[in-house]
């Protein structure tokens, strides 16, 4: 099996911080981790290709310092990683984003051979729009299954368990496919010491748009129809009061009180 996973490095949403003036990301000082549910996806990457034989690319696009996340999933298991990174791609929305992807995609399969099966994260923790995986399928006109718990492989058949609000479901589909997964069973391996000293000493080839055949007005803002237009922490607000009185029945009758003087009962 030849494998892909498209990863993204993303800021640490527990350390997220709004300008108050600009209403902008603030950066400086938060630290960038590998997406999680790309991290489930490359997990499941990996199994397959214990149980199946094959290799494991990772793909990501963003600037040079999204190296690391890429050198992360190598120390991990995969097999080779590219960058795809260009200042033309700058401000992409989801749908240039996956334009880009998938063109990535089809330069690299011209280059070596046809990737079996392409697997993203359901989607990024500081987008979550969850419309990445599912649009590279579009452009690449490959079958797609969201929201994948578990994968198993029969030849070019793929079996993927899908989870569904209150159950799973089992979709069969055939290979070449794209498919999002969700959080699953199996957490990302933890890289070893050897590992991670191999992964940094690995050269990550970087893709341009010079690499690519590419309509760069569908890229970057020029290829992006939609806009932020305006990001903000929502506002705690409190309120409300604590009723403690001797005994149980005179908290009862305080807390009757107060709700028949706001008319609420």
């Amino acid at each position: 099996m030849n494998i892909l996973v498209c990863v993204k490095q993303v800021p640490d949403t527990t350390e997220i911080k709004i300008d108050p003036i600009t209403n902008t990301l603030i950066r400086a000082g938060v630290p960038s981790i590998l997406n999680p549910f790309d991290a489930y996806a490359l997990e499941l990457a990996i199994r397959i290709k214990e149980t199946n034989g094959g290799s494991v690319t990772v793909l990501t696009m963003g600037p040079d310092q999204a190296k690391s996340a890429l050198k992360e999933c190598l120390s991990a298991g995969a097999d080779k990683a590219i960058l795809v990174s260009d200042r033309a791609f700058g401000g992409s929305d989801t749908l240039a984003t996956s334009y880009i992807l998938s063109t990535t995609i089809k330069a690299i399969e011209n280059k070596t051979e046809r990737f079996d099966l392409i697997l993203c994260g359901k989607q990024a923790i500081d987008g979550d729009t969850g419309q990445v995986g599912p649009e590279i399928a579009e452009h690449l006109g490959y079958a797609q299954v969201t929201y994948a718990a578990d994968i198993t492989v029969d030849g070019e058949n793929l079996r993927v368990k899908r989870e569904n609000e209150d159950h799973y479901e089992i979709i069969e589909t055939q290979i070449p496919a794209v498919i999002t997964v969700i959080k699953t069973a199996y957490e990302l391996r933890y890289a070893t010491i050897k590992s991670k000293m191999a992964a940094n000493k690995v050269q990550i080839p970087t893709m341009t748009s010079i690499d690519l055949v590419i309509d760069l007005e569908r890229t970057g803002l020029k290829g992006s129809p939609t806009k932020v237009k305006k990001t903000f922490i929502p506002q705690l607000k409190k309120s409300g009061i604590k009723i403690k009185e001797e005994t149980v029945r005179e908290s009862v009758l305080k807390l009757i009180s107060l709700l028949s003087d706001a008319t609420l009962i």
